[in-house]
């Protein structure tokens, strides 16, 4: 059974591209593998979130995991910063990084290029930070997205760089998880591009009914097939593939010939979608409003989650503190 270790991010809502691109194949995961799923709040203080909303922000994601079909007695669920080994990992760790490549990392030249008033040393670090996530609990493998793909390369660097330092073969090269064909691309409402939240064109699962109708009445569309069987362009394409996820067989295969026979309405594609994304997103929102209220379990699982990734931490930084040399009088 591998290690799989994924990274979540402390702040934003899970919309419809998160939960059908990622989460989903999260949940397939665990049965499988011997899943570590983190929120990563120590990640986020290269942005000084205040104390009440880091705090809001790690509740409400944990929450919509949880909803979303991660299981705690199956994975280790787990708040980045109730696991003590990690800062200090992350310490050994940087002790052997160096500034010029972590200065050449293309996430880094692209913060300092859109936030120069904000270039901190957590942003230049951020890929050891990082590293020590991962190498901490000696995964085998991480889902990563493109924009994480060189982070991953310097973890893998990192992991070398301290076995050909002190000559063993302790750690392993994380490989990035491919979900294949599992992956699913969800398109925005906007009319190109995928869903995301700072394109601002996302259904979140914790939208209430009448913010899903409104946004996906404003969702863009074009002029409208003037031949029969003419090409579907790309707003219309989007459309139909939300729908495809969303709705029943029969209604995509309806405006499908709707749109061939040049005879599509807009206005009823889209009150009919935005009627099965309700109907979708409803019991997943109502489980998250549950969860989200119920502090005895939150504590419960974090608890839970905290405990078996510090097993698991604690054995590698103690490997790694008696390879380093590292002995107590």
């Amino acid at each position: 059974m591998e290690t799989v270790l994924s990274g979540i991010r402390s702040t934003g809502n899970l919309h419809l591209g998160n939960y059908f691109g990622a989460v989903r194949n999260f949940v397939k995961m665990q049965d499988n593998n011997n899943c570590f799923f983190f929120i990563a709040d120590y990640h986020s203080l290269t942005t000084y979130p205040t104390p009440h909303d880091l705090h809001n922000n790690v509740k409400m994601v944990l929450a919509e995991y949880l909803a979303a079909g991660l299981d705690p007695e199956k994975s280790a669920i787990f708040v980045q910063s109730d696991v003590p080994e990690i800062p200090e990992f992350y310490l050994l760790l940087v002790m052997n990084a160096y500034v010029g490549e972590l200065e050449r990392t293309t996430t880094f030249k692209d913060k300092v290029r859109t936030q120069p008033e904000n270039v901190n040393a957590g942003l230049l670090t951020y890929p050891v930070l990082m590293a020590a996530d991962i190498l901490i609990h000696n995964a085998d493998k991480v889902p990563v997205g493109k924009d994480q793909e060189q982070n991953l390369e310097m973890a893998r660097k990192f992991a070398r760089r301290f076995n050909h330092m002190y000559k063993v073969d302790y750690f392993k090269d994380p490989e990035p998880y491919n979900f294949g064909e599992d992956l699913v691309k969800v398109p925005g409402l906007d009319g190109s591009g995928k869903m995301g939240k700072t394109a601002g064109n996302g259904l979140y699962l914790i939208d209430d009914d009448k913010t899903i109708r409104q946004k996906v009445m404003r969702a863009v569309t074009d002029s409208g097939p003037t031949t029969p069987n003419s090409p579907v362009s790309e707003p219309i394409q989007n459309l139909f593939l939300i729908m495809n996820l969303v709705s029943q067989p029969e209604t995509l295969s309806f405006y499908k010939e709707k749109y061939a026979d040049c005879s599509i309405r807009y206005g009823d594609l889209k009150k009919q979608l935005a009627e099965d994304i309700v109907t979708y997103i409803t019991p997943i929102r109502e489980r998250i409003t549950g969860i989200i209220n119920d502090e005895a379990y939150l504590r419960k699982v974090s608890k839970l989650g905290a405990e078996k990734a510090r097993a698991s931490a604690s054995k590698t930084l103690k490997d790694v503190r008696e390879i380093i040399g590292f002995k107590t009088f």
